[in-house]
């Protein structure tokens, strides 16, 4: 059984950073594309960042590229999110998902992920 835990979220003022981690288990996590996405408040769901399985492809949402950057360590079956900059409107849950099918590329289609976190607050105050 697939499952992928969050953690890193937190309070933080406006212009901070935060790192936020995915470990996953159940699966060969090197097979999988991961990606992170994050839902506000009243708001739908989002893409934010997306990494291939060997790290080669990386795609980001236009509101975070240039101050978030997404990783992962094979080795250690974590993917992570690094947040720098963080503005007001970076403030949602934040989720980690598993791409359903192995040796499929990196995407921002939430659709094509089949396993999902149970998130993770970011609060960003200004």
């Amino acid at each position: 059984q697939v499952q992928l835990v969050e953690s890193g979220g937190g309070l933080v003022q406006a212009g901070g950073s935060l790192r936020l981690s995915c470990a996953a288990s159940g699966r060969t996590f090197s097979w999988y594309a991961m990606g992170w996405f994050r839902q506000a408040p009243g708001k739908e769901r989002e893409f934010v960042a997306t990494i291939s399985r060997n790290s080669i492809s990386t795609l980001y949402a236009d509101s975070v590229r240039g101050r978030f950057t997404v990783s992962r360590d094979n080795a250690k079956n974590t993917v992570y999110l690094q947040m720098n900059s963080l503005k007001p409107e970076d403030t949602a849950d934040y989720f980690c998902a598993q791409r359903a099918r192995a040796r499929d590329g990196a995407t921002a289609e939430a659709s094509e992920y089949d396993y999902w976190g149970q998130g993770t607050q970011v609060t960003v105050s200004s």
